[in-house]
């Protein structure tokens, strides 16, 4: 039972535009202001509401979202498809690289997306693309007496000497983490992206996986499975299904 004067730090990933289960999931947990939660990226695209999931979480400060790579993709788009029709952005419009992002985008569930933020006014879509390209690739924090890092993939092309700041967007937003490899003994590293259906070997499959130090909490809200939350204070797993 979660005591009403405690302060607890939770994560949960790959949102994917389902705010009913995300509310549901933030009702489970008894989510309060003196709380925190974050939010290691992937929160629109696919799902009925990306965008009114977005602003909720815009709206509240006790809530710290980092990018995915879905996020990623929508401000390469975005850039161009937010500004005023002239005849530059004419021109980029018709290069190959901008529409095969458009077309990626599109692929990958942007269309929801865009979607939506069409039904809002200029200023609110102004602000969402404000609020996502600002978002952090990484967070580092300590709870209780663990340690943790924060990141939507994983570490591609990892070296223990490597700092945090020198890996690149791709490393981090979508290079898949091996899940079977020890990065540090003295850190957790949790993340989303790779559904827990889909690792190789996993005896629970739709539920958070955890080997060693690497936990992903993806847990296929958009494919029929279930949004997950861990409370990091005792490692507590909470479910919502979509």
């Amino acid at each position: 039972m979660v005591k009403s004067n405690e302060k607890y730090t939770y994560v949960i990933s790959d949102i994917h535009g389902q705010y009913d289960t995300f509310i549901k999931l933030l009702e489970k947990i008894q989510f309060k202001d003196s709380d925190m939660l974050y939010i290691i990226g992937d929160v629109i695209d696919r799902g009925p509401n990306p965008i009114k999931t977005l602003l909720y979480i815009m709206e509240k400060e006790n809530i710290n979202m980092l990018a995915g790579n879905h996020e990623y993709m929508a401000t390469l788009c975005l850039n161009y498809l937010l500004k005023e029709i002239s005849n530059d952005i004419v021109d980029k419009l018709s290069d190959g690289m901008i529409l095969g992002l458009l077309k990626e985008w599109n692929m990958n569930g942007g269309g929801v997306t865009l979607q939506e933020l069409l039904s809002v006014d200029k200023e609110t879509r102004n602000k969402v693309f404000n609020f996502l390209i600002k978002l952090k690739l990484y967070k580092e924090l300590d709870v209780g007496d663990k340690k943790f890092i924060l990141v939507h993939a994983g570490f591609g092309n990892f070296k223990k000497s490597k700092k945090l700041k020198d890996y690149n967007i791709m490393e981090l937003l979508w290079d898949k983490m091996d899940y079977s490899k020890e990065y540090y003994s003295d850190k957790y590293i949790i993340t989303g992206h790779t559904p827990t259906q889909l690792i190789d070997g996993n005896e629970k499959p739709g539920y958070i996986y955890k080997n060693g130090n690497n936990i992903d909490i993806d847990c296929g809200c958009t494919y029929g499975g279930r949004l997950a939350c861990l409370r990091l204070d005792d490692m507590r797993e909470f479910y919502e299904e979509c």
